[in-house]
């Protein structure tokens, strides 16, 4: 047998540093090597920073891949939503990669852009790199096979925002049709009775529960007028639906909108036609953007919140992996109304919200 016995130096320059090198460099043995790369807790942290910095020096890259052929977890968790560019998902995959990092885990970010075939692709790949679990907000057009087809690879999955098949399945979001009820609720109270919606032309579970909020609530209250209207959810569709909107007649006196940014664009178009939002039309929002308290008029909004949404999800991704045979849980969070001037309230308020939901089944 022959033994390499080149420097570490030049088998720094050729990609070929092994554990021994390492070690040799640091002092330690290659067993601490070893359990500093796996990021046990069992090494102190002086020898830590140690065998780190001798890491770093002689250039070792880790093999996690071939390292995870040989342990059960990987740490990491794959994450597919379908428009990453809006400022709710940002904020929704903030709140994720915060739970996920007081854990050890991270995140591999996938985009689908709506598209199952670009879905599946990216979650085909995410297997290959064997994470140890999936957060999917699915696709529009998705077959609810998917969920199956995951449990088929032994990989856990939380779906986020919208959902497919039937449960029990683990779901993490906010309660959409109450928060449009809120919404209705308090243009009432204003003496609104000609309300109209600005939805999302999708069909997904996001989007019906809105439109069944916005119905119930109607309903609840006994107004006569029903107005929805479907769209992209863009500022650009926002602005082109209220245009068409006030030129009917009767044209309502207050809109609820699918997001923020379509009632942004809402606002711009009751601008661009000489009326006053929040006087002549009442605006109403949902996600409480950062942005809405900073527009002109401050955007009423149904604060849906996104981070706390990823929070969750984390944790259920997590506990599912922990025990993949546990009850099933949906945690659904409690929608709250930010009150500002969009909607013709004279002053800044907040209504209470209800307690967070979460439900586990079977």
């Amino acid at each position: 047998m022959t033994q390499d016995t080149a420097p570490a130096s030049s088998r720094r320059e050729s990609g070929s540093v092994t554990l021994q090198d390492i070690a040799a460099h640091a002092g330690v043995s290659r067993s601490t090597v070893s359990l500093v790369l796996r990021e046990s807790p069992l090494v102190a942290d002086r020898t830590r920073i140690k065998v780190q910095a001798a890491i770093k020096e002689l250039g070792y890259v880790y093999n996690r891949g071939a390292a995870a052929l040989r342990g059960s977890h990987t740490a990491t968790l794959g994450v597919v939503v379908y428009d990453i560019a809006t400022p709710f998902f940002g904020a929704m995959v903030a709140g994720i990669d915060a739970a996920l990092n007081r854990e050890g885990y991270v995140s591999f970010l996938a985009n689908s852009e709506d598209s199952p075939e670009r879905q599946q692709r990216f979650l085909e790949r995410m297997r290959e790199h064997r994470v140890d679990g999936i957060l999917l907000c699915p696709a529009e057009g998705t077959p609810a096979s998917l969920i199956d087809t995951l449990a088929s690879w032994s990989l856990p999955c939380v779906q986020v925002l919208r959902h497919i098949g039937e449960p029990p399945f683990d779901y993490a979001s906010s309660d959409f049709a109450r928060g449009v009820h809120q919404a209705v609720g308090h243009l009432v109270k204003l003496g609104h009775r000609r309300i109209a919606f600005l939805g999302g032309h999708a069909q997904h579970s996001a989007t019906q529960e809105r439109w069944q909020g916005y119905s119930d609530a109607l309903a609840h209250h006994d107004l006569g007028y029903q107005r929805l209207v479907r769209g992209q959810v863009t500022r650009r569709a926002g602005l082109e639906l209220i245009e068409t909107l006030m030129q009917e007649t009767p044209r309502p006196t207050a809109v609820i909108c699918h997001n923020d940014l379509m009632a942004f664009g809402a606002m711009l178009g009751l601008k661009r036609m000489g009326l006053t939002p929040g006087v002549d039309c009442a605006v109403i929002g949902t996600d409480d953007v950062e942005e809405a308290a900073l527009s002109d008029p401050a955007l009423t909004s149904v604060a849906t919140h996104p981070y706390a949404i990823g929070e969750e999800a984390a944790r259920l991704a997590l506990r599912r992996i922990a025990d993949p045979n546990g009850a099933r849980e949906q945690v659904v969070l409690a929608p709250r109304l930010q009150i500002r001037e969009s909607c013709g309230s004279a002053s800044q308020a907040t209504l209470p919200a209800s307690p967070i939901t979460s439900d586990s089944t079977t």
